[in-house]
């Protein structure tokens, strides 16, 4: 099997390198030719004898929508290309947005390198300044021979102490905290711009904070949870303790904390006084029956419990130094009111935290801050072992094509990512999916993300698991498989339906359960009802979002518009807007179905009992009369479809976070953190815990670079 996975992520590297190339933002890039700069100026002569001027106008289609580009012509000469209309999100298509209308003007053509991780808004910018050419009357074979590509400057030696791989959260949190140690330290970045799947993610945090869960309230739905694990028998079968009998000991430990917790709380009542209950053993259990899943040829995968317990005796710690980076966060006592549970997350231990370009600036900023030397468009290609196989370094090569040797002292960390940019990959070597698999599964991951650090730790050695399974998200995209263009709440608060506005799951389940809960209906689509996510008043109903509401940083009217949800400030008018295409599903509900879910549902949160699903948190109960009487709030239905998110499988490390081979042994000068790794979250991962290992593990490797 390993073989096979060499052979693939080295076409997909080979691939992603000429497929994504492109001139290098470092200051290693070199200019064009002279003879194509020549070139450029006699063509730039030839058109201006051609008389044409004016500003002229292009339209493409790009990853977030209609990308136009403007065109400022004089005596045939392109003298100025601007993009004057773009939805592209400004952190991921900034360079390209910025560099590919420099070079239309200096180069004189539309034909260019695409920008690396930004390949559909560069391809776009491109055909949209065609299209303005064409308009223009420009000669397409003078714009055509013009076409630019960047070209490779002479090999360079960088010295360090330690090289980070990766510039997302897990590398970020590893350079800063070797640097902060006392290490000098260059993190390098395939891609353009810097934050990886973290840009990405929706700024949820798990971990075990017993202050914070003493100010809140603990609801009955909850204590029926934490009594059926109370009833669990180590004999029961279903536990798998047979196959991982070091998992019994947590469950012990896990009913000995409830009992010592009723026995403090004795004679208070779940959601009256009874405060909230979390405990380390309650999180690794979670872990545990969260990723226990059985694969296609009947064997199991579980979490490594070392792992599984170094993550949630740490995340907390992990969460609060991240705070002193200028991260928004909010633990202890004031994050009370504040604790949530993100979808698949299984229990409201989920911390806020910034999320996108927030949480990256801030992470670039402490970097910059503690001395680590960034370079973005430069991917490492190999590791550099000595004669001992130790690691001592990293090949790279920039988007210019220019050669990089990096030597270090201390050694290296990978934190490049997984592989979900890569579905043929996952494709290949699952064995959990099935047919709900294919070559072309959309993902929710930047495209760069093809499983380069795997691969380059497998060719000297280093040992793998959990590759039969890579996580769905189920609430992304039906046209893009991106997590955006949709709104929702709280997953003890959403409202799943299918194609004829049934609940059809517990919504507060797993995300590989809602996934292929979600997968077998009609085109796999489904869909979220939205009504708000908080009340004014203490009875904890939802009364209506307002078309200002927002996720992921786009409004309920923006997603209107652009035609991604349905809105209505009545039912009727719901069910009629859902007659009209959104993301290309049309379910047309009726008002009678929408009206007997959501009353339906609002009675079993009153009940605290899903007698349908058995969902063991509920809230989120809608307030229709509120609603329906008030002009300025409405409800929402976002159209959802699963995509890949997350690869559950990666290098072996162990709790210090170093590398293993395939003997068990710790690879010498080689640790690595985040999705790159496997072991923590085995079948499925948690919601909220990708953040919690980033920061939690990158801080491990980055300590024990540095003490290298």
């Amino acid at each position: 099997m390993k073989k096979n996975l060499v052979v693939l992520l080295g076409l997909s590297l080979a691939f992603g390198l000429a497929g994504c190339s492109s001139s290098s933002s470092t200051a290693s890039s070199t200019a064009a030719p002279e003879t194509t700069a020549a070139q450029a100026e006699e063509t730039e002569a030839e058109a201006s004898a051609s008389g044409i001027s004016g500003v002229f106008s292009g339209s493409s289609v790009g990853m977030q929508g209609i990308v136009t580009v403007e065109l400022t012509v004089e005596d045939g000469v392109i003298t100025d290309a601007a993009v004057t209309e773009s939805h592209e999100t400004p952190n991921v298509a900034g360079v390209a947005l910025e560099r590919i209308p420099q070079q239309i003007v200096e180069y004189q053509t539309t034909t260019l390198d695409a920008v690396t991780g930004a390949t559909l808004a560069s391809n776009a910018i491109m055909r949209a300044a065609a299209s303005a050419a064409e308009e223009a009357g420009l000669d397409k074979d003078v714009l055509k021979a013009n076409a630019y590509s960047t070209q490779a400057g002479e090999a360079q030696t960088w010295d360090t102490d330690v090289l980070v791989v990766g510039g997302g959260g897990a590398g970020f949190s590893s350079a800063i905290t070797a640097a902060q140690d006392g290490a000098n330290v260059i993190l390098i970045e395939k891609s353009s711009f810097i934050g990886g799947n973290t840009m990405m993610a929706g700024g949820a945090y798990n971990a075990y904070d017993p202050e914070a869960q003493a100010g809140t309230i603990l609801s009955a739905a909850q204590k029926n949870t934490l009594d059926g694990y109370l009833a669990l028998e180590t004999s029961d079968e279903a536990l798998k303790f047979d196959v991982f009998p070091e998992w019994e000991d947590v469950l012990v430990q896990l009913q000995s904390d409830i009992r010592d917790f009723y026995a403090a709380n004795e004679g208070k009542t779940a959601g009256v006084d009874m405060p909230g209950f979390d405990s380390i053993s309650l999180h690794m259990w979670h872990i545990y029956t969260g990723g226990l899943r059985e694969l296609t040829d009947g064997s199991w995968l579980a979490s490594d419990i070392d792992l599984a317990r170094t993550l949630a005796e740490n995340a907390l710690d992990a969460y609060d130094w991240v705070g002193t980076l200028g991260v928004k966060t909010s633990s202890g006592a004031e994050a009370a009111d504040t604790l949530y549970t993100v979808l698949g997350a299984m229990w409201p231990r989920t911390h806020e935290i910034s999320a996108s370009s927030e949480l990256i600036d801030a992470l670039k900023a402490a970097a910059e801050d503690a001395g680590v030397t960034i370079y973005t468009e430069t991917a490492a290609t190999s590791l550099i072992t000595d004669e001992s196989g130790r690691v001592i370094g990293a090949e790279a090569e920039q988007a210019d094509g220019t050669k990089i040797t990096i030597q270090t002292s201390k050694g290296v960390i990978l934190a490049c990512g997984g592989y979900c940019a890569n579905p043929a990959m996952v494709k290949e070597y699952d064995q959990y999916w099935g047919d709900d698999l294919s070559d072309h599964t959309l993902t929710t991951n930047v495209g760069t993300n093809t499983g380069d650090g795997i691969l380059m730790a497998m060719e000297i050695g280093a040992d793998v698991t959990g590759l039969e399974i890579a996580q769905m998200m189920p609430s992304s995209s039906p046209v893009k498989g991106t997590m955006t263009d949709g709104i929702w709440a709280d997953a003890s608060a959403q409202i799943w339906i299918d194609g004829e506005g049934n609940r059809f799951v517990n919504e507060y389940a797993e995300r590989d359960v809602l996934a292929k809960a979600s997968l077998a209906l009609d085109n796999g689509i489904f869909y979220i009802i939205f009504a708000g996510r908080t009340s004014e008043d203490e009875d904890g109903m939802f009364r209506g979002a307002s078309m200002d509401s927002s996720l992921f940083g786009t409004s309920v009217a923006d997603m209107v518009e652009n035609g991604h949800i349905w809105y209505g400030s009545t039912l009727a008018e719901l069910a009629e807007a859902s007659e009209t295409a959104a993301a290309g599903a049309a379910p047309a509900f009726t008002e009678e179905a929408l009206r007997n879910t959501i009353e339906t549902y609002n009675s079993y949160v009153a009940a605290q009992k899903d007698d349908d699903f058995g969902k063991e948190v509920l809230a989120g109960a809608i307030d229709l009369d509120y609603i329906e009487s008030h002009d300025d709030v409405g409800i929402c239905i976002s159209p959802r479809k699963a995509s890949l998110h997350h690869t559950m499988g990666g290098l072996r490390i162990d709790t210090g976070a170093s590398v293993l081979d395939t003997e068990g042994n710790a690879i010498e000068g080689l640790w690595a953190a985040g999705e790159v790794t496997g072991g923590i979250h085995a079948g499925n991962r948690l919601g909220g815990n990708a953040v919690a290992d980033i920061f939690t593990m990158g801080r491990i490797a980055g300590h024990n670079a540095a003490a290298e």
